[in-house]
Order: structure tokens, then sequence, then C-alpha cells
């Protein structure tokens, strides 16, 4: 599976930026696609997931303000992000999980793009 991002780039502090991912490669056995970021010196963490049943789950930061969605016939999936904040500056990474026969995930990424918002 090949993850290739768009979007990203700058924005003014309660504005508005959208980021899309579209998958390619063996997507048939694709479960659970998301977002998580990395800003500097930090951890990555997990933004939004939506599985292929379009149950969503978000971290608290972002709830009320993201939206994740995805097209299961596009392979793509999509986060719409609003009201953004200064905090939310960070590198944004697509992420794709694919079950195993062993009851675990393997998980792909995308190359990431960059968000930044300026106060």
């Amino acid at each position: 599976v090949q993850l290739v991002e768009s979007g990203g780039g700058l924005v003014q502090a309660g504005g508005s930026l959208s980021l899309s991912c579209a998958a390619t490669g063996d997507t048939v056995c694709i479960s659970h696609m998301g977002w998580y970021r990395q800003a500097p010196a930090k951890e990555r963490e997990l933004v939004a997931t939506i599985t292929s049943g379009a149950g969503t789950n978000y971290a608290d930061s972002v709830k009320g303000r993201f939206t994740i969605s995805r097209d299961n016939a596009k392979n793509t999936v999509y986060l719409q992000m609003s009201s953004l904040k200064p905090e939310d500056t960070a590198v944004y990474y697509c992420n794709a999980r694919c079950p195993t026969a062993w009851g675990t995930f393997f998980n792909y990424w995308g190359q990431g793009t960059q968000v930044t918002v300026s106060s």
C-alpha cells in the first residue's frame, strides 16, 4: 500500500485547511485510515481515524474542529480542519492499517505534509 498526501500549507489562526490522502496498491486489506501529526520535539500523536464503515475517532484536542471522511471507492481519506490554532502546527501523516493473520495490524504511512498555523 502506498499513501500519497496532498493539501496542507500555511494558514492564519482561525482559518481552515483540507488534507487528502489517496491509497494505491493492495488497498483491499485496508480497514482503518487516519491522520496523525508530529510537532517539533514531540511524539507522533493521533488526530483522527475512520473505519471502512465510517466509524470515527478523534483526539480530544481536535473534536468539533476537524472532520475526517473517507471515500472507499477512491481509497481516499480526507481531513477538513477548521478553527485552526497555532498548536495545530505539525507535520501531518496519513495512515492506513491492514489486519494481519496474527490478529495485529500493519501500518502504512504517507510521507507527511506540513501544516503551519500562524498567530
